[in-house]
């Protein structure tokens, strides 16, 4: 897909946003753009999404373009990582968005299984780390030929999508809550393992958008089960990604950004309260 015949970007700083056609991913890729960001916009599927978020961004006035490749696939991982750097080489920030999010459950008539578990795993945990080791070598060998003016920007950032839920347990979700346990893991380490050159940080949103069979009615009530009364919003989690890519400070942690949702302990996932008890 080539729908931009915008000429690669050299000087201006740019991040690559995993699962941009859609939902959070694009709110994000949408934010970066508003505030001066090139965007590399990738997407699994939805090559249309993807268009229209390029177009969005371009009447932002930045320049974009989009990147297909099936995640769960090492190899495209890698193809995608090298076409983005290739094309964007002010690329500086990189946002593991993309994810996927299946109903399984050990005492539940959709048990968890080694494909369900396998699947959440390669698309969930082992691209975002993939792609974030391209991006550390990227930046580490960028680091010998930095001009000074190069040397006071922003340490480059890899921003990992991760849920509240992380830190308020419910066995709802299994393999997805599995996956991005350990993704969540990551960060520390891999905040550890790529200092100086790249920084790790976790964004960790409550209720956002509306997830599966989930009614408006029921999105509405449960969003508001927090303890500000309300959870975050797709903007809420977008400006917060913007800020922990130019905040050099932050490595190695976790933003909770749900309106205390993680607050409130719970035994059914969030999406449930109005459906099920």
């Amino acid at each position: 897909m080539n729908p931009s015949s915008n000429p690669p970007s050299q000087q201006n700083k740019a991040v690559l946003v995993t699962g941009a056609a859609k939902r959070l991913g694009r709110e994000i890729a949408l934010e970066f753009a508003r505030q001066g960001w090139d965007v590399a916009v990738h997407y699994g599927r939805s090559a249309v999404e993807a268009h229209e978020t390029l177009v969005q961004i371009q009447q932002l006035g930045r320049k974009a373009h989009a990147f297909q490749a099936n995640l769960a696939n090492e190899n495209e991982v890698a193809s995608l990582f090298a076409a983005v750097a290739k094309y964007f080489q002010g690329l500086r920030c990189l946002v593991n968005s993309a994810s996927i999010f299946e109903y399984d459950r050990a005492h539940s008539g959709i048990p968890l299984t080694s494909k369900s578990l396998q699947g959440h795993i390669q698309v969930n945990l082992a691209a975002p780390i993939l792609l974030a080791q391209f991006m550390f070598e990227a930046q580490k060998n960028k680091a010998g030929t930095s001009s000074k003016a190069e040397d006071d920007q922003v340490t480059p950032s890899v921003i990992q999508l991760l849920d509240q839920k992380l830190i308020n347990l419910n066995p709802d979700y299994l393999s997805y809550t599995l996956s991005k346990a350990a993704l969540l893991a990551s960060v520390e380490v891999l905040g550890m393992d790529f200092a100086p050159y790249l920084r790790v940080a976790g964004l960790a949103p409550g209720i956002s958008l509306p997830s599966g069979d989930q009614t408006a009615d029921d999105f509405s009530k449960a969003h508001q089960m927090t303890p500000l009364g309300k959870s975050s919003t797709s903007a809420d989690i977008a400006k917060a990604a913007v800020f922990l890519a130019e905040s050099s400070a932050i490595t190695g942690t976790t933003l909770y950004v749900d309106g205390g949702q993680h607050l409130l302990p719970s035994s059914r996932d969030v999406m449930f309260k109005q459906i099920k008890n």
